[in-house]
């Protein structure tokens, strides 16, 4: 069963305070299906190509995107940085996306996080709303927003989180976060993306126990596709950066239907930071949670250029 639910169901969820019921568990499975790939890593020039092209090799956006569906893209934006500082999500792989949801039959696509620093600032700079916008999407805000109670019944640290509805009522959520350094958890990728779901008191519920508190995330919130923008990276001063000497351009784009993989695979983009996958704590978590494959060796990868 994936996101999409009819009517009827979708109000008894909401009368019961279940509105997760059907994105929680997205009914993808948790590594590639036997025979296809579960990473696909592009390397090249363009990123709009480079994601057209990791998403054609995972079997197409109607895979994932079926006429009248209801669309939410997740991008980073936590800061006030340019497309050139590395800290947000290229505008360019979000408008690649938006594209191939509406060419598969997508109602509508929204678009939406939660800044660090002030969204009125962060969004605008980060160049994602205006190219978003003429791509065919709506752009929301957090304020714009409605929450509703998740329960983490896995959960060790967290046992239930306040996220946006949109995220939990949509058909098909994408997470789109940008590769980077991270003062807190050495990195920062698809697990620490979901931060921009909630609007929990992330000092008080998230950051005491930081590690555990991202794997009990993701234990409960599963989007159906995951692209890590590593077109630029911020390899120091992260994840604000701000410099250019922060800045590192492996130019790839990491697919896949699994975030912990997606995560491990991203990780070996910083060799100064970490020698393996298990060398981040929340990845070694949600490895041995059994959320997702983070040993390389066990994965099916295929290299590709665009």
């Amino acid at each position: 069963m994936g996101m999409r639910m009819d009517c009827t169901r979708r109000e008894f969820m909401r009368d019961v305070g279940w509105l997760a019921g059907a994105a929680a568990v997205s009914g993808l499975p948790a590594f590639g299906a036997e025979g296809a790939p579960d990473l696909i890593v592009v390397s090249g020039e363009d990123p709009k190509a480079m994601v057209k092209k990791a998403v054609a090799e995972l079997g197409g956006m109607k895979k994932f995107v079926s006429k009248g569906d209801v669309v939410v893209i997740k991008p980073n934006i936590g800061f006030e940085r340019t497309p050139e500082q590395g800290a947000c999500t290229n505008p360019d792989v979000v408008v690649a996306l938006i594209e191939m949801a509406l060419d598969a039959g997508a109602k509508e696509v929204k678009l939406f996080d939660r800044s660090v620093q002030d969204p009125k600032k962060c969004y605008p700079a980060s160049g994602i709303p205006d190219a978003a916008r003429k791509a065919g999407a709506k752009v929301f805000f957090p304020s714009e927003l409605a929450s509703a109670e998740l329960p983490i019944k896995d959960g060790v640290a967290l046992k239930k989180s306040s996220v946006w509805k949109d995220a939990i009522e949509c058909d098909c959520l994408i997470s789109v976060p940008v590769a980077k350094h991270h003062r807190m958890t050495t990195l920062t990728m698809a697990l620490k993306n979901n931060m921009g779901l909630t609007a929990d008191d992330r000092g008080a519920l998230w950051h005491p126990n930081l590690h555990q508190v991202l794997a009990d995330f993701a234990s409960a919130f599963k989007p159906k596709l995951t692209i890590l923008d590593a077109y630029r990276i911020i390899v120091t001063n992260g994840p604000r950066g701000g410099s250019p000497t922060d800045v590192q351009m492996p130019k790839k784009c990491i697919a896949g239907l699994n975030p912990v993989s997606v995560d491990a695979y991203g990780s070996t983009l910083f060799p100064a930071l970490c020698k393996k996958p298990s060398d981040i704590r929340y990845l070694d978590i949600a490895g041995k949670m059994g959320l997702g494959e983070i040993d390389l060796a066990k994965l099916k990868i295929s290299q590709v250029t665009a």
